[in-house]
């Protein structure tokens, strides 16, 4: 699948580019609904694939949360959308033996039920292409800076998700356009993520050179999704500056909306925990530890309704203004993509 000496620059020619990722994915839309945790509930999948979109799964997020076994989820979600192409979303960091034994089982199982693109976040993608590349799917691996891509290209991915400072959840620290421009020479096809949250902001990133655009708090604030209602309704009323990262969640800042939990319990973790976020032998305990207290609030907060509001969202809620069907979000972006000349 790779055809990086093929095709230009990715961005020498956004309709080439374009057309790259779109190929990759098997969409029509170069939109991509971006794995949330536990915002990836089924129906939200499969209605974006179902627009033309690209719809990611988030294997935690059904199983733990929407409590699908995954082959039964994923076939539930192909029902939905009418067997639309769809994504899968694999967390690679070897914090466990099993958790990668788990994740090993999951693509495999992914990949039996007919799934060909998959997005890779954290740790080294190589074994996950070799799995993926025998069956003729693709991979892209989600970076923050340089040295990420480098180690996703080296490691035989076929683009890359460049997360860049407007994003909700773990965003990086560059601008669009800076990410871009660091990134752009390694002859990968790149997916902006963060910021957009209308038709204009996502024709903007594809003009600047960008194969495609991943969204997430856009589609939280959807029907289709089942977070809580005050969820979406606070995405709606916020603004860019009610945005603010939080060490609280998984020990490295995590945009979320500011709530009265989120002042009252504080952005910073301890001195304790720093230390043992920098210790070699302590980091991955000590994320483990935050990732499941992390993920036990979120399901309550997004899920369930209860008070401990940690709610993920990037600053793309300057530009939401409505609770819409995905589909519509879907065509109206489908609008703004650039023509060739």
């Amino acid at each position: 699948m790779r055809d990086a000496a093929e095709l230009p620059h990715p961005a020498a020619s956004t309709p080439e580019a374009v057309a790259r990722f779109t190929r990759h994915a098997g969409v029509r839309v170069p939109l991509v609904c971006g794995p949330m945790y536990p915002c990836s509930n089924p129906e939200l999948v499969a209605a974006v694939s179902a627009a033309g979109g690209l719809g990611i799964v988030q294997p935690i997020s059904l199983t733990f949360v929407h409590g699908w076994e995954l082959r039964a989820g994923l076939r539930h979600i192909a029902a939905l959308s009418g067997g639309a192409p769809i994504g899968f979303n694999a967390l690679i960091e070897a914090s466990s033996s099993a958790y990668q034994r788990r994740m090993t089982q999951w693509i495999d199982i992914a990949l039996e039920e007919g799934v060909r693109f998959f997005l890779t976040s954290l740790g080294n993608p190589r074994w996950v292409c070799e799995r993926v590349h025998a069956v003729g799917g693709v991979v892209y691996h989600d970076v923050t800076e340089r040295k990420w891509a480098l180690k996703g290209r080296d490691g035989g991915v076929d683009g890359l998700v460049a997360v860049n400072r407007e994003a909700g959840g773990h965003a990086g620290s560059r601008t669009p356009q800076a990410l871009l421009d660091e990134i752009a020479d390694l002859g990968l096809p790149v997916v902006a993520a963060g910021g957009v949250g209308d038709a204009a902001g996502f024709r903007a990133l594809l003009e600047m050179g960008y194969a495609a655009v991943q969204l997430g708090t856009r589609f939280i604030a959807t029907t289709e999704c089942t977070a809580d209602t005050r969820y979406k309704q606070a995405i709606v009323a916020a603004s860019a500056d009610d945005v603010v990262l939080t060490e609280r969640l998984t020990g490295v800042p995590v945009a979320v909306l500011r709530t009265p939990y989120v002042e009252r319990l504080g952005t910073r973790v301890g001195p304790l925990a720093r230390r043992l976020f920098r210790g070699r032998r302590t980091k991955h305990w000590i994320r483990t530890w935050y990732a499941l207290k992390s993920l036990r609030a979120l399901k309550r907060s997004s899920i369930e309704g209860a008070s401990s509001d940690y709610w993920q969202a990037g600053r793309s809620v300057a530009a939401i203004h409505d609770i819409r069907r995905a589909a519509d979000i879907v065509t109206e972006f489908a609008a703004a993509v650039p023509l060739a000349q």
